[in-house]
């Protein structure tokens, strides 16, 4: 405990709290659709399919814009850019309160909605910036635990949901970015963006970035690890509903403690990996997502509760272990990698809820989503035990 307070102190903390803050209350926006999903299908009349594009569509959103808040982090700074994107969050949910009527206009307040998901892009470059590299993976690791806005909305909105309107809800919402605005403003300095930054400069170094090999394959790493976390977390209601019957709140409930699990154990995760190492870290933590994805749909509601638990889990400290990686080996463009990395994680999240719900849609079961999924996560594995193996081949040619 000691150590964890020494850590703490070592920065400036108001501007991790700031951080955790900006980016628990934006995942909640992000995944207010996916919470409300079983109120939703009733309101709109929604079919499989309708309703799998309505819950992806924050996420894809939100990939797009993680690379654009990414930039302005890096030129503008990321503090105004996390005031902006608090603004538009409360004026796209103001939307959804007074003006979204039918699919059409859902479809596109969702597709607004993935400007919360653009808080990632700039919460974890406030929070290391305030950090010594010595302390980034547990810093980003608490940064990024704001995903526990994840249990909260998954917890709340169903409730909220059953006593008023799904229009009503957004405009709580509203209320609830509103104050959080007001709070960031207060605890988080102002900052002055690096020296030479700028848009044409900032394009150039992405074009560097996505040239590297390393900065792809954290991106496959990240699109499983962070993308299976929220892309699940997202479709578990409607698959809790539709495959065991349970009501809307129990379901949320349920995916709510998956997501509490989840991103709690995400700061341990950046703390085993700046310890232990992020590649060795992961080699364990991949098969066991892998695993417990394939029995989720278990014979006994219990059983798969407790392997949609597991696999959360293991996921949600997989993303802390990557984040450990991405300040590691890009340490002066950590706003930028954050964004590129970031987004390939949203890409991942919006394509799961639409793979499970399509193939859903054909074959009537979610267990061929689940599978295919399971399978990307084995790859995901084999590219870390070949990364080992080369790292070990290149130590013994240098020992010999």
């Amino acid at each position: 405990m000691s150590e964890i307070w020494s850590i703490l102190k070592s920065g400036h903390w108001p501007s991790l709290a700031g951080a955790w803050l900006h980016l628990t209350v934006s995942f909640m926006v992000w995944l207010l659709v996916g919470a409300m999903s079983i109120p939703l299908i009733v309101a709109l009349q929604l079919s499989d399919t309708e309703i799998a594009w309505l819950v992806s569509l924050p996420l894809l959103g939100g990939a797009v814009l993680r690379m654009v808040a990414g930039w302005s982090a890096d030129w503008l700074g990321a503090r105004p850019t996390a005031v902006v994107i608090l603004v538009m969050e409360c004026l796209v949910l103001c939307w959804g309160w007074l003006g979204v009527t039918g699919y059409g206009e859902a479809l596109a307040f969702s597709a607004c909605l993935g400007v919360a998901g653009a808080s990632f892009a700039v919460s974890l470059p406030i929070a290391s910036r305030a950090y010594p590299l010595s302390a980034q993976g547990f810093v980003l690791g608490i940064a990024a635990s704001g995903n526990i806005g994840t249990v909260l909305i998954l917890f709340f909105a169903p409730r909220w949901a059953a006593a008023l309107d799904w229009h009503q809800v957004c405009g709580i919402m509203a209320g609830v970015v509103a104050a959080t605005l007001l709070a960031f403003v207060l605890v988080v300095p102002r900052t002055t963006p690096p020296p030479g930054a700028g848009g044409v400069a900032w394009w150039y170094h992405a074009a560097q970035l996505i040239r590297r090999r390393s900065a792809y394959w954290l991106s496959f790493l990240y699109a499983v690890t962070f993308g299976g976390f929220v892309g699940l977390c997202s479709v578990l209601p409607l698959l809790l509903h539709d495959v065991y019957r349970a009501d809307a709140m129990e379901a949320g409930a349920v995916a709510a403690l998956c997501g509490l699990l989840g991103s709690v154990i995400r700061p341990v995760g950046g703390y085993v990996a700046d310890r232990q190492g992020g590649l060795r870290t992961l080699y364990y933590v991949l098969p066991v997502i892998a695993g417990a994805v394939v029995a989720v749909l278990s014979p006994s509601q219990a059983m798969a509760v407790g392997m949609m638990v597991v696999a959360t889990a293991a996921m949600g400290f997989g993303n802390g272990v990557v984040f450990q990686l991405v300040a590691e080996w890009f340490p002066k463009d950590i706003g930028l990698a954050s964004g590129v990395v970031g987004a390939s994680g949203a890409i991942g999240g919006f394509l799961l809820p639409l793979l499970i719900g399509t193939m859903k849609g054909f074959s009537g079961s979610y267990e061929s989503g689940l599978w295919l999924f399971a399978g990307f996560t084995v790859c995901a594995w084999g590219t870390v035990i070949a990364a080992l193996r080369a790292n070990r081949s290149s130590s013994v040619e240098l020992s010999s």
